[in-house]
């Protein structure tokens, strides 16, 4: 990885918050991996990159670059969420932001809400639900599994959550929601395989004019838990899909494999310069020669002259070392081949007044 001028590489500045023994990390690697790791005294992380000592990182700032014994790097962020999601264990099926950020939005969670929730499975969107109802709201979560709650009772507390979520072991579609709820939940979410059982349960519990939330894969589920809701206790019945796609955003040489054949500077047809079979796909070509349409000598000239200094590129004898023209390494942003994601889709209705 390349150094760039805001790395931190440990300095400590007014207001940052120090890793102390104990906490939680986000252990950085790439965008693409990362784990959270407990910070211990005389504690030791190993990755590709190297070893680093816990000892190490304990009075540094979140957020900085540490060094391994081998050289390599990574950078300790604060757990948030967000990060949260991309790192903890997958016990059930998880939400992912685009649909944690679309519910939070829907259900007007806010600090101070108290928020219902069935199930708890791998605590994903309950960790961001504690979050945004803190410091006075309060999360109560249920699931019929005994193992996964107390699994996610550890992880609440590993995040610091404890205190602002509630993990009881209840069986929602069977015995609904507990009686001392009714009319003092601010927000409900369900994620069941039958949630039309709990709506009912959900109607005693909501207050007038509050939210409820359905996940459902299926749109079997869907069409029966709208039929539950269209009843003159719920009313502004929607229901969504979120769909995202993630882009790669890099640096990349676009003029060193152009591998054009020599006719495109004797022919004049334009669409021999631009699909000739040896050249490479798209993505891979310059944009001038890719989009410009060749009806003039001049024209055909400046193209020329674009192949001449592809040819001294490195595969046409172009010395080690020699910088290439900063022209040559554009910004390139293309669709992931593949994003995290399922498919899902949210149901949405409130209490009537």
């Amino acid at each position: 990885m390349r150094r760039k001028k805001n790395d931190r590489d440990g300095e400590v500045r007014k207001g940052d918050k120090l890793i102390q023994d104990g906490d939680l990390v986000i252990v950085y690697e790439t965008y693409k991996q990362m784990k959270a790791v407990t910070v211990t005294k005389n504690g030791e992380f190993q990755n590709r990159y190297g070893l680093f000592m816990h000892n190490d990182w304990i009075g540094k700032p979140f957020g900085c670059k540490v060094t391994g014994k081998k050289g390599g790097f990574v950078h300790l962020l604060a757990p948030s969420p967000q990060l949260w999601t991309l790192v903890l264990t997958h016990r059930t099926q998880i939400l992912y932001i685009m649909d944690i950020s679309f519910v939070l939005a829907y259900l007007e969670v806010r600090p101070g809400c108290v928020v219902m929730e069935s199930g708890t499975g791998s605590g994903s969107l309950t960790t961001a639900l504690a979050r945004a109802t803190a410091p006075t709201g309060h999360v109560y979560s249920f699931d019929f599994h005994e193992q996964r709650a107390e699994a996610a009772r550890k992880d609440f507390e590993r995040t610091g959550l404890s205190s602002f979520v509630t993990v009881t072991v209840r069986d929602i579609q069977g015995e609904g929601f507990p009686e001392e709820f009714a009319n003092e939940v601010d927000a409900v979410f369900l994620d069941l395989p039958q949630p039309w059982l709990a709506i009912p349960s959900v109607a005693k519990s909501l207050r007038a004019d509050s939210p409820v939330c359905s996940f459902s894969p299926c749109m079997e589920q869907v069409q029966r838990t709208c039929e539950a809701l269209t009843t003159k206790e719920f009313r502004d019945l929607r229901t969504f899909e979120v769909l995202l796609r993630t882009y790669e955003v890099h640096e990349e040489c676009l003029g060193t494999d152009l591998g054009l054949d020599d006719s495109v500077n004797n022919d004049n047809d334009s669409e021999s310069a631009v699909r000739s079979p040896r050249s490479s796909p798209p993505h891979k070509r310059l944009c001038s020669v890719e989009s410009k349409v060749i009806d003039s000598e001049e024209d055909q000239t400046q193209v020329s002259s674009k192949d001449n200094l592809m040819e001294k590129g490195p595969k046409k004898g172009r010395s080690r070392g020699e910088q290439l023209p900063s022209s040559l390494y554009p910004i390139v942003a293309r669709p992931e081949a593949e994003a995290k994601g399922h498919t899902g889709y949210l149901t949405f209705a409130r209490r009537a007044v």
